[in-house]
């Protein structure tokens, strides 16, 4: 990881060209550009959770203001194994110099080794608009069941929120995901009524 690197100075001496240690690994823009003072970093793949997707999200804001430069370039890579994983090729060096794009990634580096989250209302909010998912999710088999106003899932949310949060806790970073049987107790709880049958 680049926050065990030591200085800006160490990390970029250690990272630039990096992508030609990786094993079995072959970069196809390595002949149209100087690769050897790039990196190659990543930010999340296709199973990451919540926290990585909203880092992720910091980054790339991070980043727009090198794209237009040829300092930084997105880079989507597939792999049989993992599906995908999306980041950055980042200019290290320019003319001898660290490049203002490396500097800002090594900076988002430094802060992620003192506190996980770039963010905090950014992955606030994914947790918790993936809860209100997973909660319709638990409850797919009880809509049928009830007459549900529009904004259901909201309110049980809040009646969780009031009546047992552990219900909501976000415990693999994919959002809370109460059980069947707390949705129902929420369900009658908020006093919807039983859809005729």
């Amino acid at each position: 990881m680049i926050a065990t690197l030591g200085t800006v100075e160490e990390a970029a001496k250690e990272l630039a060209g990096n992508w030609q240690d990786f094993d079995c690994f072959s970069w196809d823009r390595s002949n149209e550009i100087d690769a050897d003072q790039f990196c190659l970093v990543y930010t999340h793949n296709r199973d990451s959770g919540l926290l990585d997707q909203s880092n992720a999200e910091a980054i790339a804001e991070a980043m727009k203001p090198y794209l237009d430069h040829g300092d930084v370039t997105e880079e989507h890579h597939n792999h049989w194994a993992v599906g995908w994983v999306d980041g950055y090729a980042i200019r290290v060096y320019r003319r001898g110099r660290i490049t203002k794009a490396f500097r800002t990634y090594y900076e988002l580096q430094q802060r992620l080794a003192d506190y996980p989250v770039l963010d905090e209302d950014d992955y606030s909010t994914r947790i918790y608009e993936a809860t209100l998912e997973n909660i319709a999710d638990s409850a797919w088999r009880l809509k049928r069941e009830y007459d549900l106003p529009s904004d259901w899932a909201f309110q049980t949310y809040r009646w969780l929120s009031d009546h047992d949060c552990s219900e909501l806790e976000n415990d693999d970073d994919r959002g809370g995901y109460p059980s069947e049987e707390w949705v129902r107790k929420a369900f009658d709880g908020l006093g919807y009524k039983r859809a005729e049958e």
